[in-house]
C-alpha cells in the first residue's frame, strides 16, 4: 500500500518533495537576462534584481505545490512518495500555502512596476503564471496534452528573460531574445527528461506527455538535437554578432550533456535507472546557463 511506504518523519522524502534542485529554473532565467542588460548597458539595478529573484523563487514554488495538488486529484501521483500531498495528507493545506507564495511573488514584481512606474514587467509576470497554471490546472491540464514542454519554453525561455532584461532596461533586446531560446530549450530539457521513468503512470491517468507520444527510445534520439541545438545556437548567434565570443564558455557545459544523452540512451526503457535522468538535465540547465551568463558579464571588461 502507498500509506505504507509514505513516511512524513523521512527526510529523503521530504527533500525530494521540496525539489531544491528546481529552483535553477528560477534563479537561470533572471540571471541571463540581467547579465544581458549588464552587458548592454554596464550597469545594474541590485534591488530589482534581488527582488525579482526572490520574487521568481516563491513562484516556483507556487508552482511546484500547486502541481502537487492538482496531480493528486488526477491520481497520477498514487505512487509518488515524494509528492507533498501524499507526505502531508493534506491537500486544501499545500493548495493554501502555494497560493501564499503565489502571493508573495507577485507582490515583489508588483513593486518593481510601481517603482518603475510602468507595467509591463508584472504584465509578462502574469502571462508566465497563466502559463503555468495551464499546464496542469484544471480546466485546461495542457501538460496531459502533450504541451508541457512547449509552455515551459515559452515561460522560462522568452518571458522570462524579456521580464528580467525589462526590470533593468525598460527596453527590449535581440540578444535577450536570442539568448531566451537556449535558456528555454534548457529547461523545457528538464522536463522532458522527468517523463522517461513514469511511462506506466502516465498512461494509466491519460497522460499523453511526449515520451508517450513518441516512446523511449525515439525520445532519446529526440533528446540529443535539444542538447546539440543548445550549442549550436550559441555558436550562430555569436557568428552572427548577437552574443559576445565569450559566451562559448557554454561549452563548458558539454560535459553534463553528453551525460545525459549517454545515461538516456542506455537507459530509456528501465525506470528504475533513468529516473534520475532530470536531475543530470538540471545540472546542464544550471551549468549552461551560469556560463552564457558568464560571458556576457565579462564581455564588457
Amino acid at each position: 500500500m502507498t500509506t505504507e511506504i509514505i513516511k512524513p518523519s523521512n527526510s529523503k522524502l521530504w527533500l525530494a518533495a521540496i525539489k531544491p534542485p528546481m529552483y535553477s529554473v528560477a534563479v537561470i532565467p533572471i540571471s541571463v537576462g540581467t547579465a544581458v542588460a549588464f552587458a548592454e548597458t554596464n550597469r545594474i539595478n541590485l534591488p530589482v534584481f534581488a527582488t525579482f529573484l526572490m520574487s521568481a523563487i516563491s513562484i516556483i514554488a507556487w508552482l511546484n505545490l500547486s502541481n502537487d495538488v492538482f496531480d493528486s486529484e488526477t491520481g497520477i501521483d498514487k505512487n509518488k512518495a515524494h509528492s507533498v500531498v501524499n507526505l502531508t495528507g493534506n491537500k486544501a493545506l499545500v493548495f493554501w500555502i502555494a497560493n501564499l507564495f503565489l502571493a508573495l511573488g507577485v507582490s515583489g514584481i508588483c513593486a518593481i512596476s510601481w517603482w518603475q512606474q510602468d507595467p509591463t514587467v508584472i504584465l509578462l509576470v502574469i502571462l508566465c503564471c497563466a502559463l503555468g497554471y495551464s499546464y496542469q490546472g484544471p480546466p485546461f491540464r495542457l501538460g496531459y496534452q502533450g504541451l508541457g514542454e512547449i509552455i515551459c519554453f515559452f515561460t522560462f525561455g522568452p518571458l522570462a528573460l524579456a521580464a528580467a532584461f525589462y526590470s533593468q532596461n525598460q527596453t527590449w533586446s535581440a540578444s535577450n531574445f536570442a539568448a531566451s531560446a537556449i535558456i528555454g530549450i534548457s529547461t523545457s530539457i528538464i522536463l522532458f527528461c522527468s517523463h522517461f521513468h513514469q511511462v506506466a503512470d502516465d498512461l494509466a491517468a491519460g497522460k499523453k506527455s511526449p515520451i508517450v507520444r513518441m516512446g523511449t527510445k525515439t525520445g532519446a534520439q529526440v533528446l540529443q538535437w535539444f542538447c546539440g541545438s543548445i550549442y549550436a545556437l550559441t555558436v550562430l548567434f555569436w557568428a552572427i554578432g548577437l552574443f559576445p565570443i565569450w559566451t562559448l564558455l557554454i561549452f563548458g557545459s558539454l560535459p553534463f550533456a553528453i551525460d545525459l544523452c549517454n545515461h538516456v540512451k542506455e537507459n530509456h526503457d528501465r525506470p528504475e535507472k533513468v529516473s534520475n535522468c532530470k536531475f543530470i538535465a538540471v545540472k546542464l540547465h544550471f551549468f549552461s546557463g551560469v556560463l552564457l551568463a558568464v560571458g556576457f558579464v565579462v564581455a564588457i571588461g
